[in-house]
């Protein structure tokens, strides 16, 4: 019988004293986590770039590149959103603590470090961040893409799927946190005050995506608003189009947003799909119909859709 082992949690420690790395080294280690060590901010930017870990401690006090920067420029990176940072260091003024927190902190330990109580709150944090990240990801299972912005249109959190929908969108401001683009921040202050109407809860001209809509669902906070992300489905084909064509269902929804114009990519994108699945689709597409090109397709997709009507 074979027996999975369990996966190690992967630790990142940034701090720029040896001994802090050696000692939180041994015990992460002895805790059985995967320890990666950086000794200054840049260093971290560039593991990260290779690995995403579970869970970061960084010490807050280091030369060149500070721990708020640090965090600051680490939150940035979407897959590093939900990854909780512990900071360390020998201030404990409540003003350091608060800066820890706002630059994307989840916890602030004092120096010297209690290795025992440092472990409990690893473990804490991870269990969090677990639970956390199966909530959103149940959502986007779900089909509710979910995130949550402020009133600028900054994103404060969002669902995997959410993430990925607008990659292509997200822009930094001038404090590098990512934010909707406008007329969202517009349409926002429009939604709260009532003025458009009911219909206005919903934006359907996303700005630089024409296939996702906008939905405002309602408050989570004082100026922490729920949205839903949704695909645009007007082109989703009849089931009598699909049999008509002797293709299923999936193939006919992919010729039909075929011979509207759209790419591969577009394709892929509105339906949820791999850009290698829509190529898949494609070829049998071609083989049914009997054609060699996405030319003669839509072709075919658009005479069959006249005749229909």
């Amino acid at each position: 019988m074979i027996i999975e082992q369990k996966k190690r949690d992967v630790a990142l420690v940034v701090d720029d004293s040896p001994e802090t790395l050696r000692l939180l080294t041994d015990a992460l280690d002895g805790a059985g986590m995967t320890v990666m060590v950086a000794l200054d901010g840049a260093s971290a930017m560039r593991i990260v770039d290779q690995i995403t870990p579970d869970i970061v401690l960084l010490d807050a006090v280091m030369p060149g590149m500070d721990g708020f920067e640090t965090c600051r420029r680490l939150k940035r990176d979407a897959g590093l959103v939900n990854v909780p940072i512990i900071f360390m260091t020998g201030l404990a003024e409540t003003e350091h603590i608060v800066r820890g927190l706002e630059a994307g902190g989840v916890d602030y330990v004092t120096k010297p470090i209690a290795i025992e109580e440092m472990l409990a709150r690893i473990r804490v944090h991870l269990a969090n961040a677990r639970m956390t990240q199966s909530a959103r990801a149940a959502l986007d299972v779900s089909g509710r893409y979910l995130l949550a912005v402020n009133s600028t249109g900054k994103i404060m959190w969002a669902t995997p799927q959410a993430q990925k929908l607008l990659s292509d969108t997200l822009r930094a401001d001038t404090d590098d946190d990512f934010v909707l683009p406008d007329p969202v921040p517009q349409w926002l202050e429009q939604v709260q005050s009532g003025k458009a109407g009911s219909k206005a809860s919903v934006m359907p001209a996303f700005p630089g995506n024409e296939l996702l809509k906008l939905q405002y669902m309602g408050n989570l906070g004082p100026n922490e608003f729920l949205l839903r992300l949704a695909k645009d489905t007007g082109a989703d084909t009849p089931a009598e189009f699909s049999r008509e064509l002797g293709l299923t269902t999936r193939e006919g929804e992919v010729l039909s947003w075929l011979s509207k114009g759209k790419t591969n990519r577009d394709i892929a994108q509105i339906l949820g799909l791999s850009p290698r699945t829509v190529d898949k689709h494609l070829e049998q597409i071609y083989s049914k119909l009997g054609v060699e090109n996405r030319t003669a397709a839509a072709a075919i997709a658009v005479r069959t859709g006249n005749l229909k009507q």
